[in-house]
């Protein structure tokens, strides 16, 4: 029997919020460049949240009327319910994020379809969520517990994560969480010359730079990076590309402690909008030093696309972060632990700080984290090893 000709009869439903344009973290990175790998092998109709779509094959769901007002994550489940309803005659469906867990769940009741959840975070390692949804991380997390112990399989993007998923979630068959790592598309991210994107952000190509991407939440760890900042080299550059944060708690919290340290030093950048793939690749091209200062991080797409421009990493040592970045070898790795905040973030300061005085060893790491992007993580693998999981269980 021709397998491909099986599996290309195959027709998923896969289940995100994001999906482009409307793409603001990893999950939705993941999922940017994974459905078109995995339309190469089978049949993908996608459902997200948002906006009309104008792309063939992508449907947008938006909150349910009169829940304008309404906590988050009740719009989130009126959404969902929107979904279930329109995956009908769908073969599998495969979800990302809690976000669109519950609309796996009621589709594999509901239409008597396997269901396949992607791990990108969880709920009981991010209590700070709490913050953000208020009583709705109580009903997050209880769409996630339910998902996942109902689910037929679990991809966790990292061995970090599998054993995550499994510690939080003891009740599951470990057999059914299976790693496929994330990857990375090294035509999209790759080293550039070009300088006009920093020059316009203020940035002066010819001094030393720190760069920093991510959103501004407790888990990207960017107030830990803006307080080790103080003591990194006076010389160097730091620009922060930190927006949509989680709450006008951390967003002023943020806003403060950039204050101080601007006030400190100079050369300090806090990008807040949205940049363009175009100005990401010029900043991470031109990073002395690209700096993850994450306190949970499954894998680190980010870590991969500094990689693949070229940047030397120093990253904390959390989650799936030392499957990416090779300690000593493609960055450095500086152990993070709650407990201690202070050693931790004199750590990060130390790391910096090593390889802003060594440009050759970061420069060789860089080249060292490019080759390693390209040969070990691949968008096509990620996607054929997804279309062997919807096989092994499509019956």
């Amino acid at each position: 029997m021709d397998t491909r000709a099986t599996v290309t009869a195959m027709r998923v439903g896969l289940l995100t919020r994001e999906y482009p344009p409307e793409v603001y973290g990893g999950a939705g990175v993941h999922v940017e460049f994974l459905v078109p790998r995995l339309r190469e092998l089978t049949d993908v109709d996608v459902h997200c949240f948002g906006a009309p779509r104008s792309a063939s094959g992508v449907y947008a769901h938006e909150a349910a009327p009169g829940l304008e007002h309404a906590n988050q994550a009740l719009r989130t489940l009126s959404v969902d319910l929107a979904i279930t309803d329109a995956v009908g005659g769908v073969d599998l469906v495969h979800s990302h994020t809690w976000y669109a867990n519950m609309a796996g769940h009621l589709a594999k009741l509901l239409h008597g379809v396997p269901h396949v959840i992607t791990a990108h975070s969880l709920e009981p390692r991010r209590p700070w969520k709490a913050e953000q949804l208020g009583g709705g991380y109580r009903l997050s997390s209880w769409v996630e517990r339910t998902a996942y112990e109902a689910a037929d399989t679990i991809i966790a993007v990292s061995e970090g994560m599998r054993a995550d998923v499994l510690d939080c979630y003891p009740a599951l068959d470990p057999a059914k969480v299976v790693v496929v790592h994330n990857g990375i598309d090294s035509d999209a991210y790759h080293p550039v010359t070009e300088t006009d994107a920093l020059t316009a952000l203020g940035v002066d190509p010819n001094r030393p730079t720190v760069v920093f991407v991510g959103r501004i939440t407790r888990q990207k760890g960017v107030g830990h990076l803006v307080a080790a900042a103080h003591h990194i080299d006076p010389g160097a550059q730091l620009v922060l590309c930190a927006g949509a944060p989680d709450t006008p708690e951390i967003a002023e919290e943020t806003a403060s402690a950039v204050r101080e340290l601007s006030a400190e030093r100079n050369g300090v950048f806090w990008v807040q909008r949205m940049l363009q793939p175009a100005e990401v690749r010029q900043l991470l091209s031109h990073a002395s030093v690209f700096v993850c200062p994450s306190v949970y991080e499954p894998l680190g797409i980010v870590n991969l696309e500094a990689m693949a421009c070229g940047a030397a990493v120093v990253a904390s040592d959390v989650g799936g972060i030392p499957e990416v970045v090779v300690d000593g070898e493609t960055g450095l790795l500086v152990h993070y632990a709650e407990d201690e905040i202070a050693t931790y973030r004199s750590g990060l300061a130390d790391a910096v700080n090593t390889l802003l005085a060594d440009q050759e060893r970061a420069a060789a790491m860089g080249a060292a984290g490019r080759r390693r992007a390209r040969t070990e993580f691949s968008w096509t693998t990620a996607a054929e090893r997804t279309v062997e999981v919807y096989r092994s269980i499509s019956g």
